[in-house]
């Protein structure tokens, strides 16, 4: 896994308070609200419930083998204590970045700044600091970059592909040029060189080549070197959002009015060639984002305030229309996960609900099915719930908006096809307010919780080499609980859960699953003591790693979950003044030997029982892994890699999603036709291709992968009639023709127009009865469509936290594609 900023933590000098994650502004009105009835809720989404599968037998321990795995843990604080390194910083400064250097080279840069307002200057102070050794010892290396201020809020640039590039951002007084600090062997050394503008961003590493780096400046110019930043030229003037896409490609929303503040006058421009020529793929764009394989553009649709999606599989070289329902100025859409097979889209609904709807798109982006309603999803601050297990194919947990408003968790094992609450953990009772014991279940605090200023220190955590853990806080109830989280811990993607420690927790996975820590969260109390567990999560032991209590403020390991070294962050007072410790505590001796193959058994993932040969498919196919044994206490290693065997699976309809004008009712596997298209004519815009849909209801789900078996009938049929949209420009409707031949076709065309509008007009009236419809999902688009004028558009703008959260600016007219 590529090094990532991983944490930043902020330390008032003057305050014992400290603060990991900013909460973000929390809706007008609180939706934690107990249920007063038992009508809606999660249920009132979910296709069945989870309490009806049978329960799942955790078959890798025995309550013996628990009681084991903790004897094993005797004699550990010899052990870790002669592995525990403290080291203190000693300096004034406010907070602390921290950047991973490289995958298993230990190399972690901190880098410490101190900042004091006054009136419209800022004064100030950063040092860095270098380990090579996880965090175990450092040395100040603020020399090496001439002592000069770097500006934390652009972060350490690290290059993801293990190369030992860094590149640090100064700041800058007016009357100096401002500067970056370049290094290319992992912080040993850095070169000064000057930028001929003031960065806006982090300066981002061309991710085919390393050395060609991308820069905004602060007059929302676009620059570009391609000798790591030894030498840079400018590619555009008022460019407002910059992103790489393959192979060499940039994207970047381009305003010809000279404002970015202008919702709906961008253009969307593409270069090849670094520069040297660009090329507009789409105007009238109100956002663009990439999320795998896809391009999105969200663009104005007329003389209104709706906007819908445009979707490119080719570059911005051509454009289909999103079946999705147009939003107005007061909504967003968000892309919530993308791959190279299929998108998860949100819709906000209109109006400040603080929920919209799931869509779940086809292997085109094109084609929507709705997946999930009343998604939590604030307008405020971008907050959402949806969580991507990525410990587990298939996995995701989000927040509902009940009727109530009471804020419940749902989770799908299939992709987005079906949505059912969480499992009550076994080791659990209910909440005494639970008025229902049937709607009893465990619900989980993500980014919602956090922003609302609860006691939940930490997002829901799962590491892909880390097979079907999962480790989150939650509350076990009818709805989320106000009161109290405590941490919960998943072994098999979330179908069964038991409750691991009391209370809020920082936590963090060490050597691919085999090790769990966490250290409890007491706001402004003194901490000394770290958790462990090696079976995970069923039984954890105690250690003191000093005997000098401090103000805890976060754990740090290695991105990848492959490490045995965690850094425990904090700081001490003194009589004047506060200054950052850390303890890295190295958990190597306490696994004294390597696993073989005895300590590992085959699982089969979502599964009951592994003899049934009808167990475990998923998504088309079943996965065995050799999983570790709870009770074996042993180290994994960092050259431990996933052993899994797939096997396809016959189709049966869990591999398929209702299609467009199709829907499930509760506890039910059919899809039914909507009542409000039934009988209708479905005809879509595809490749400038007219494309009516004959379906029976059903569409395979992306990536699934199953073979034979139950394969509903579906059909795109060929009207052979030509559509254009005039949501994309003129140049990618006619390409490189000359202006007399596009004249020509551009007359062509018209007359076309014409005589299909008359054709449609008449085959709608006396052949279909009336019953015609546009592949959409709202009249009032249609409507709009037709009215439609040539305004301009504008791309949207996202960045990435260092967890790969993504952070959205708070106006609620933005969409969040990425």
């Amino acid at each position: 896994m590529g090094p990532l900023v991983l944490l930043l933590v902020s330390l008032c000098t003057f305050s014992a308070a400290s603060d990991f994650r900013p909460g973000s502004e929390p809706l007008g009105r609180s939706v934690f609200v107990r249920r007063s009835s038992t009508d809606g809720g999660a249920a009132g989404i979910a296709k069945r419930s989870l309490a009806a599968l049978p329960n799942r037998r955790v078959r890798r321990s025995s309550a013996e083998q628990q009681e084991e795995s903790c004897r094993q843990h005797q004699g550990f604080k010899t052990k870790l204590d002669a592995n525990t390194h403290d080291y203190s910083f000693n300096d004034l400064s406010g907070s602390v970045s921290l950047a991973w250097v490289g995958d298993g080279t230990g190399v972690i840069l901190a880098l410490t700044t101190f900042q004091v307002p006054f009136f419209m200057i800022r004064f100030g102070q950063s040092k860095l600091y270098r380990s090579e050794n996880y965090g175990k010892s450092f040395s100040d290396v603020t020399d090496l970059i001439n002592s000069t201020f770097i500006r934390s809020e652009l972060g350490m640039a690290i290059d993801s592909e293990n190369s030992g590039k860094v590149i640090l951002t100064a700041e800058v007084s007016g009357s100096e040029k401002p500067l970056i600090f370049v290094s290319k062997d992992f912080g040993k050394s850095f070169t000064q060189r000057d930028l001929p503008f003031s960065p806006l961003m982090q300066i981002s590493y061309n991710p085919e080549d390393s050395d060609v780096l991308l820069a905004l400046s602060t007059s929302n110019e676009l620059w570009l070197s391609q000798d790591l930043g030894t030498t840079w030229k400018k590619i555009h003037d008022m460019v407002c959002l910059v992103k790489w896409g393959r192979k060499n490609t940039i994207f970047f929303s381009f305003n010809k009015n000279g404002s970015c503040n202008d919702r709906g006058l961008l253009e969307l421009k593409r270069t090849t060639d670094y520069g040297q020529t660009t090329k507009t793929v789409a105007n009238k764009v109100f956002s663009f984002g990439l999320g795998g394989r896809f391009l999105f553009a969200s663009v104005m649709t007329g003389k209104g305030t709706l906007r819908n999606i445009l979707v490119s599989v080719d570059q911005g070289e051509s454009w289909n229309t999103a079946q999705l329902p147009p939003v107005g100025h007061e909504q967003f859409y968000s892309i919530l996960a993308a791959n190279d097979d299929m998108v998860f889209m949100h819709v906000d609904e209109p109006g400040d609900t603080g929920f919209g709807t799931i869509y779940v798109s086809d292997d085109r982006g094109t084609v929507y099915s709705k997946s999930l309603e009343r998604h939590l999803y604030t307008t405020t601050g971008g907050d959402t719930d949806f969580t991507n297990v990525t410990s587990l194919r298939g996995v995701f947990i989000a927040s509902i908006l009940a009727e109530d408003n009471s804020v419940q968790s749902v989770v799908s094992f299939d992709q987005g096809g079906e949505w059912v609450p969480l499992r009550k953990p076994v080791n659990t009772k209910c909440d005494a307010t639970v008025l229902d014991p049937d709607k009893c279940s465990l619900h989980i605090h993500a980014a919602y919780s956090i922003a609302m200023k609860l006691k939940v220190p930490m997002l829901p955590l799962s590491e892909p080499n880390a097979v079907g853990l999962i480790l989150a806080h939650g509350s076990v109830g009818d709805a989320i609980s106000v009161i109290r989280s405590d941490v919960y811990v998943s072994d098999d993607g979330g179908y069964s859960w038991i409750k691991a420690l009391d209370g809020p927790h920082h936590y963090a996975i060490l050597d691919s699953g085999g090790l769990l820590v966490a250290v409890e969260e007491r706001s402004s109390e003194l901490v000394n003591q770290i958790k462990f567990s090696t079976d995970e999560g069923q039984c954890w032991s105690v250690y003191n790693f000093t005997s000098d209590p401090i103000f805890f403020t976060g754990l740090a390991s290695e991105p990848g979950a492959r490490s045995m070294n965690v850094s425990i962050w904090g700081y001490r007072e003194e009589i004047f003044s506060q200054y950052w410790v850390s303890f890295t505590i190295d958990f190597r001796e306490l696994l004294t030997r390597d696993c073989d193959s005895n300590d590992y058994v085959q699982w089969l993932a979502h599964s009951d029982d592994i003899s049934d040969p009808q167990d475990g498919c998923m998504l088309g196919y079943k996965e065995k892994f050799l999983r570790l044994k709870k009770d074996s206490v042993c180290w994994n290693g960092r050259d431990y890699k996933i052993n899994t065997q797939p096997t396809p699976c016959q189709c049966t309809l869990d591999d398929f999603l209702c299609d467009f004008g199709y829907y499930r009712k509760e506890n039910s596997s059919k899809c039914e036709e909507q009542p409000d298209l039934k009988d209708k004519m479905l005809e879509f815009c595809l490749h400038g291709e007219e494309e009516k849909l004959i379906t029976s209801g059903y569409r395979k789900i992306p990536g699934d992968k199953c073979e034979g078996g139950t394969v509903p009938e579906r059909e795109e049929v060929d009207l052979r009639q030509r559509c254009v949209s005039d949501q994309v420009t003129s140049e990618l409707q006619v390409g490189g023709h000359s202006s007399k031949s596009a004249a020509i076709v551009v007359a062509v065309v018209f007359v076309m127009l014409l005589s299909m509008a008359a054709g449609i007009m008449f085959v709608k009236k006396y052949v279909c009865g009336g019953r015609f419809l546009v592949h959409r999902y709202s009249v009032l688009q249609q409507h709009v469509e037709a009215n439609a004028t040539d305004e301009i558009d504008e791309p949207l703008e996202t960045e990435h936290a260092q967890n790969g959260k993504i952070v959205f600016h708070d106006d609620s007219d933005e969409d969040m594609l990425e």
